[in-house]
């Protein structure tokens, strides 16, 4: 049988789910997860058929029509892929659906926060199933080549409340029965339990369900957006994402309609693993990204963007993953540039083009995965995950933009938007896409190297402003023991620092890393990404002064893009800044989502 996705045991010749129904019973008290789910195929079918499945342990799975068992078994599990669930459908009776039982206490997905954790006096538990953790919820065919329409229950403690990427419909008392065989009324109705339900209407990847359960209230900040938080954060939140609804409508200006009816946003506790995901309907972010002075956009405007370039048109596996990452990178410029100015935009570019190039080194040893379209066979997505898809993507589309003009760009998008909108596709339909409306443009740019050549492409552009330039010009002073006066930097903000400690020669010696920061404390900065790129840059020229902030920063937040800095910068500059990662990470391991667990054991173990 065909493969269909690398990462997925599903294939090419069954038929794939398109529904799924679902009850869940999350257990605070022993972290785990107790579920059923009823899956519709897109067609009946009979015979062999396999789903995807990591740490599940699989109870039943029976014909819901004549209540009949289905033979199952499970493969031994792949370190990549987790097991193969092989169902064997009755030939007499070909099967539409499948009704299967399931628990978890070691989902790669589901992180539970104890309420010290949570920094609440609450516990709290959430999912992230991007790119293949989807499976560890619940058995599904978990490639995006597979979109689904869904309902959830989810049975909690009454005490708390359950946000889901989905229309919210109910919350109720539980109901006996609806628990189905694998939760007895004597568990479904125990006193102090809720059941929360949702529906989603509109096909998605399998990576883009999810939910989250915790003392969360919310704020309305526009007409389709609430956000959603602890009560300690939920104001500040609101202040901080109150233009959400101005950039909605410039997305919809240059990429037709938003068709996911809300954008709601959803802020996490600190050990979130990502700054945002671009679940629909309810995006999750990390705290970290609530800077006090609307920086923060930023991010929304990404999560944003993938309402149109993500969601709704898919990458149909991780080998196509700038389809999703690098229109949206593109798209988010867009945006910060009608809502937040050219300058602004060009100041996130130049950080992008800084962290492409980094990025490129970072794979020196291993440049097939510099490729827009790389080879990952066998390779784990959370192993490679890298700014190549987001910034190779975005330069490849911008390249393409300054050949052809913006405006006649511009009609492309819109009409690849409309034409592909609530479909997963590869990079070959794409390009085969852009030289169909496009005629002549792969005389014009060298496609094929674009797409499958490795580094950066020599046609790919540094971005060009005044404010980009003169940051990299003091930045470039720097190393002669010219430091940026107090009167050059007064207007900047963040993203101005970032950009010019990345600019920063690698060579700073520790005395002038400790004199920048006696003058403008950028080792106690709100910003995170202030923070983290100073604390790297002083850690690996050998200032040990900086290893107390480290630790404090890796025991407060779980967000992995400070997380592989900081824990690289330790394990690489001496013995005692590797015995330091090793001892912060075993204290704070439990505080970190399994994804982030992963990442860092990684590099532990590549430094040990």
């Amino acid at each position: 049988m065909a493969p269909l996705d690398p990462h997925s045991y599903a294939d090419g010749e069954s038929p794939l789910t398109t529904h799924v129904a679902l009850t869940l019973y999350l257990d605070f008290a022993t972290c785990s997860l107790h579920g059923s789910a009823l899956l519709t195929l897109s067609a009946p079918h009979s015979g062999p058929l396999s789903l995807d499945t990591r740490s599940l342990t699989i109870h039943s799975a029976i014909d819901p029509t004549s209540l009949s068992p289905i033979p199952f078994s499970l493969s031994p599990p792949d370190p990549v892929l987790g097991s193969r669930l092989s169902l064997s459908l009755p030939s007499e009776t070909p099967l539409s659906s499948i009704l299967l039982s399931f628990s978890t206490s070691s989902s790669s997905a589901l992180h539970f926060l104890s309420p010290s954790q949570a920094a609440s006096p609450f516990p709290y538990a959430y999912t992230q199933c991007q790119s293949i953790h989807a499976r560890s919820l619940f058995p599904c065919h978990d490639t995006p080549a597979a979109r689904i329409q869904f309902s959830a229950l989810l049975n909690i403690p009454s005490s708390l409340s359950a946000v889901m990427a989905a229309r919210h419909h109910t919350r109720r008392d539980p109901i006996p029965s609806e628990g189905g065989l694998s939760l007895p009324d004597s568990l479904w109705c125990a006193p102090g339990r809720i059941v929360e339900q949702f529906f989603m209407e509109q096909p998605i990847p399998p990576y883009l369900f999810a939910f989250a359960v915790g003392h969360i209230v919310y704020r309305d900040i526009g007409p389709r957006t609430r956000v959603y938080a602890g009560p300690d954060v939920v104001d500040e939140a609101a202040r901080e994402f109150a233009g959400t609804e101005e950039m909605i409508r410039a997305g919809e200006k240059l990429f037709g309609p938003y068709d996911w009816e809300r954008f709601d946003l959803l802020v996490l506790p600190m050990s979130f693993p990502y700054g945002g995901m671009e679940n629909p309907r309810m995006v999750f972010l990390t705290p970290t990204v609530i800077k006090g002075d609307a920086a923060g956009a930023q991010v929304v405007a990404h999560e944003l963007a993938h309402s149109w370039t993500g969601n709704l048109i898919t990458n149909k596996t991780n080998e196509d993953f700038w389809l999703n990452e690098g229109f949206t990178t593109y798209a988010e410029r867009r945006i910060v540039e009608v809502v937040q100015g050219e300058e602004r935009a060009a100041l996130n570019m130049g950080i992008g083009w800084r962290g492409l190039n980094r990025t490129v080194e970072r794979f020196r040893d291993n440049m097939e995965f510099t490729k827009l379209k790389p080879c990952m066979q066998g390779v784990d997505p959370d192993d490679v995950y890298s700014e190549i898809p987001y910034e190779k993507g975005f330069q490849f589309l911008w390249r393409i933009e300054r050949q052809v003009g913006r405006p006649v760009f511009d009609e492309f998008t819109k009409k690849y938007i409309s034409t592909f909108k609530f479909q997963s596709i590869d990079t070959e339909t794409f390009i085969d896409f852009l030289k169909a409306n496009v005629p002549g443009i792969e005389t014009q740019i060298d496609l094929r190297l674009w797409v499958e050549g490795t580094g950066i492409p020599p046609d790919a552009m540094e971005p060009v402003s005044a404010v980009y330039n003169k940051i990299k010009t003091l930045a470039s002073e720097f190393k002669n023991g010219q430091m940026p006066a107090e009167d050059e930097v007064a207007q900047w903000n963040g993203q101005e620092w970032e950009l010019y400690l990345e600019n920063l020669s690698a060579n700073v010696d520790p005395s002038q890393a400790l004199a920048l920061d006696a003058r403008y404390r950028l080792s106690e900065s709100r910003d995170w990404e202030v923070k983290v790129a100073f604390l790297e840059l002083a850690i690996s020229t050998g200032c040990k002064e900086y290893y107390a902030e480290a630790e404090r920063s890796l025991k407060q937040v779980g967000r992995m893009k400070y997380l592989r800095p900081l824990y690289t910068a330790l394990a690489k500059c001496s013995e005692e800044g590797k015995m330091l990662a090793r001892r912060i990470y075993a204290e704070s391991r439990n505080c970190y989502h399994p994804i982030a667990q992963g990442v860092v054991e990684s590099i532990l173990s590549k430094h040990a």
